[in-house]
């Protein structure tokens, strides 16, 4: 019988799932808010010409820092590991459960959005399972 009290074999392995997340969600944070009007019409099919529109991505850019910043600290501080791994999961099944939502009423989007929701339900389940096996 396994004990739930008994850390990861590997934490390396534990990491993992938080380190990637983190890198991914930190570059497309800053993707999203260094220089919205310059980047974001060259990325996607619109532009961001008012400042209210580049206050929204900044904000985003904002959460998705912020975010990252917190797994980062979970891999390095056992004791937020478990907040970290949970808050990835709703994170991650969040944009996943939106864009479901999206798929079902807009239609299909444009392929870098479909491979993000495919990651998205990939991490979401990663943090899941390493819940389940719990450090």
């Amino acid at each position: 019988m396994k004990d739930k009290n008994r850390p990861f074999k590997n934490p390396f392995i534990k990491n993992l799932h938080l380190g990637i997340s983190s890198i991914a969600v930190i570059l497309v944070g800053l993707i999203y808010g260094i220089y919205p009007g310059k980047i974001l019409p060259i990325l996607f099919d619109f532009r961001v010409e008012t400042i209210d529109l580049k206050n929204v991505f900044r904000a985003i850019m904002g959460l998705y820092l912020g975010m990252g910043i917190f797994w980062i600290i979970g891999i390095y501080r056992s004791k937020h590991w478990q907040s970290a791994t949970l808050t990835n999961i709703v994170f991650m099944g969040g944009l996943a459960f939106g864009r479901i939502i999206s798929l079902m009423i807009d239609g299909t989007p444009s392929i870098q959005f479909t491979i993000g929701l495919v990651l998205e339900i990939f991490f979401a389940l990663w943090g899941i399972n390493n819940l389940k096996n719990k450090a």
